[in-house]
């Protein structure tokens, strides 16, 4: 029984959130339009693939004619953040059956990730069938958004013109605006982002690999700060 009234809330929570990923999700479904992908072909990849971020990017590659490699590497170097992300799950999937473990890999987003650890700050106590929940509405919103875009393409046959195309940004921002915990994350915030400028602007390497190496070199540097915050306190008590 509470498994299913995680779910169903999970489902409730995640609503205003997956609102904001239907509108680029429908920003997505115009590209990949003009990438030539028909509705079934963009409903397949957003059941299968279901990494919206790595999806755009990707596409965007091929719209560019950059080609099948390079479209493919931008969106495996994008999603590796997820590596982060579901590492951070561990005790939530550890002694699960193997097909929940990989329902709850396929199922992390940004957005039910950044819920679930936001009601946990808050006290409230929530659980994997809470991540499913919302996991599995963000992707029925998302598939629905993206056979929507690909229907509107031959309506809207360019998106900047009404400023589609910066739809996905900016649910990022309200994402990183959500994470936000306090001045605490300044200097993991200011390294990441540090490090992603300088080695999109100088490095002979793809935006999507700087992206990533930003976020890994961030997350590492508030490890380490953490462990030494943690140490401080040991030795404060133990003064």
């Amino acid at each position: 029984m509470r498994k299913t009234s995680e779910f169903y809330t999970g489902v409730m929570d995640i609503t205003p959130l997956a609102m904001g990923v239907a509108v680029y999700g429908v920003a997505f479904g115009l590209l990949a339009a003009q990438a030539q992908m028909s509705s079934l072909q963009t409903a397949m990849m957003g059941l299968f693939v279901f990494a919206g971020g790595s999806q755009i990017v990707a596409t965007e590659r091929l719209v560019a004619d950059a080609g099948a490699m390079a479209a493919i590497t931008a969106g495996v170097a994008l999603n590796l953040r997820m590596l982060l992300m579901t590492a951070a799950l561990r005790d939530d999937l550890k002694g699960r059956p193997l097909w929940q473990i990989l329902l709850g890999a396929h199922y992390t987003t940004d957005e039910n990730w950044a819920l679930l650890y936001a009601k946990r700050a808050k006290g409230v106590d929530v659980g994997y069938w809470y991540f499913i929940g919302g996991g599995a509405f963000i992707m029925l919103i998302w598939i629905m958004s993206t056979v929507a875009g690909v229907s509107f393409a031959s309506l809207v046959p360019e998106p900047k013109s009404i400023g589609v195309d910066f739809a996905f940004t900016a649910a990022f921002i309200a994402i990183l605006c959500s994470l936000w915990r306090g001045k605490e994350d300044l200097f993991p915030w200011i390294i990441s982002i540090s490090i992603a400028v300088l080695l999109a602007s100088l490095a002979p390497i793809e935006t999507s690999w700087a992206l990533v190496i930003g976020g890994v070199v961030g997350a590492l540097s508030a490890g380490v700060l953490s462990g030494k915050s943690r140490d401080y306190d040991l030795e404060s008590v133990g003064g």
